[in-house]
Order: C-alpha cells, then sequence, then structure tokens
C-alpha cells in the first residue's frame, strides 16, 4: 500500500488526516525502521507493508467504535505502538497509555511521543496484571494486538475497562479462540456487542475485531488461566 493508497482507503473510514499527522506517520515510519536495527519491534519493514499491515490495520478500529465518543485509552503489550501511537497521531483529543513489559520497547515508545510532540500520552513499563492493580475499571476503551489468545488476554484486560466502556481485541481468524472464550466473557462482565469481519485492502487478508462491552464490575477473584502463566511477558 503506497502512502496514497493509504490516503484513500482511510478516507473510506471516514478519516481525513492532515498535511500534519500525514508527516506525523512518515517520521513514525523512520522512527521505527530506526530502532528495529536495535531492537527487535516488527518483521514487516518495507514503507508499503507498514502502511497496510500496521498503520491503516491500526485504524480498521473505527469500523467498531467511534473515537469522538472515547476520551482514555489504554494499548495492552503495545510493543511497537500498534494501534496506539497511530490512534494518537489520528486522534489527538485521546488520552493515551502505552503498556509493555519490555523496558527495550517502553523507552523505544518514550522516543516516538517525544520526537513526534505528542501530548496526553504515556509509555509504562509493567506487566498488565500488575498495573491492573492500581488502575482498575479506568479507561474506557481498551486494546490489544498480537497479545495472546483470546481467553487469556480477556482475563488480562477486562479489568481496565470502566462499566460501560469497551474491549477491543483485534485478531485474524478468532472462530476457534472466540468459541473457548465466552466464559471468560461471562465470569469477567463483558458482554459480545458486534463481531466485525473484513478483509485488508490490497493484500485480503482476514481480520476480526471484537467489541466486548464492560456491563458490571469485574469480579476481584475468578478463576485465572493467567495463573498458568505468570512467568510470560505481556
Amino acid at each position: 500500500m503506497t502512502e496514497d493508497q493509504f490516503l484513500q482507503e482511510v478516507t473510506k473510514l471516514g478519516i481525513a488526516l492532515t498535511t500534519e499527522q500525514q508527516n506525523k506517520l512518515n517520521k513514525f515510519y523512520q522512527l521505527l525502521i530506526e530502532w528495529n536495527e536495535k531492537i527487535n519491534l516488527t518483521t514487516i519493514i518495507k514503507k508499503e507493508e507498514v502502511y497496510l499491515k500496521h498503520f491503516y490495520d491500526s485504524l480498521t478500529l473505527v469500523k467498531a467504535i467511534n473515537f469522538n465518543q472515547v476520551n482514555s485509552l489504554i494499548d495492552i503489550g503495545s510493543g511497537a505502538g500498534f494501534p496506539g501511537i497511530v490512534l494518537k497521531i489520528v486522534f489527538p483529543h485521546l488520552d493515551i497509555v502505552l503498556l509493555d513489559a519490555l523496558q527495550k520497547r517502553v523507552n523505544y515508545l518514550n522516543t516516538i511521543i517525544k520526537e513526534l510532540e505528542l501530548k496526553n500520552i504515556i509509555a509504562i513499563h509493567s506487566r498488565a496484571e500488575e498495573y491492573a492493580v492500581s488502575h482498575r475499571e479506568e479507561f474506557d476503551l481498551v486494546t490489544a494486538r498480537a497479545v495472546a489468545a483470546l481467553p487469556i488476554l480477556t482475563e488480562i484486560c477486562a479489568p481496565f475497562v470502566k462499566v460501560g466502556g469497551f474491549f477491543l481485541p483485534m485478531k485474524g481468524n478468532v472462530d476457534i479462540e472466540l468459541k473457548n472464550s465466552f466464559h471468560a466473557f461471562q465470569e469477567l462482565s463483558l458482554k459480545l456487542k458486534r463481531t466485525v469481519t473484513f478483509s485488508l485492502p490490497v493484500e485480503e487478508s482476514s481480520r476480526t475485531i471484537l467489541m466486548l462491552e464492560k456491563i458490571a464490575p469485574t469480579p476481584l477473584k475468578y478463576p485465572r488461566a493467567t495463573d498458568k502463566i505468570k512467568k510470560r511477558p505481556l
């Protein structure tokens, strides 16, 4: 996907990017490539692929939710900054936390925030389970992309969501994972409101975004698959 194709496709999503936002995305790409030579961030490095599989893919969340109605967001396992950094560039009103368990990636994210002069966004070095202890039900929206299997990811992310807020996991083909997740949804007071399935332009790879609404506070104690993987960095 060329930059021109990217602009055409995001317009179809209802997004009109300013010249400043386009420049920030381009600078983000350049910084991503520079840092990728120092630490392992992504195997996708060609500009056309980054614009498609990272930048455009991050913005497909608008298919599931109206960001004008969202104020606070936490991106769990933010990694290279997708979707969190892209969302901040395109929707600057968002108050965003980027959470990652690896200090090197947090250092990178802080550099991106500084170089792009982004405001009201912070990168935090912490495991999600630990950060949730003091930030329960604090965010309008929780995002996560390529972090863990859906049942485990739900247990990790649900505590952060405000009652009335949403958890939007981003997945590929999710059929099997979804079948194994309904018990976790019920236990964690989440209701599946919408399943958005689509294909990326150009390459036509499958994507799914689940829209899970928090309908009641998350129980403080519940059976947790994550207890079996405490040593796994997320």
